[in-house]
């Protein structure tokens, strides 16, 4: 992968990181926010339970992407960015482009997703 492409898919990551933190932090607020809600009846009490985990559903959503993320970083500084974790072949461009921090190749994710799907 040329240095171009490598750089922009860095700055791609790190501007995806800087949104889930940013979201992780509003999301925390939300979820303080929620416990601290004084509720009048079951009624108000059941909405705020559901929208407690949403919102904490939402974040281990987040921080798992955000681990990816930082695990796509630590491949760039390896040099081993872009490249499939199961048959070692480039990932394409395009796919990277869509998902910046796959770890696999559209055939692998394929080959992966179908033997998840027998079990």
């Amino acid at each position: 992968m040329r240095k171009s492409e490598l750089k922009f898919f860095e700055d791609m990551l790190l501007e995806r990181k800087a949104q889930i933190i940013k979201n992780l932090e509003e999301s925390t607020k939300g979820i303080t926010s929620l416990t601290q809600h004084d509720v009048g009846d079951e009624a108000d009490h059941a909405s705020v339970s559901t929208d407690r985990m949403i919102e904490e559903a939402i974040s281990q959503q987040l921080n798992k992407e955000l681990r990816e993320i930082e695990y796509a970083l630590g491949k760039i500084s390896a040099g081993t960015y872009g490249i499939c974790e199961m048959c070692e072949e480039d990932i394409s461009f395009q796919r990277l482009k869509v998902k910046v921090h796959a770890k696999y190749c559209i055939t692998c994710r394929e080959i992966i997703e179908k033997s998840a799907n027998k079990n």
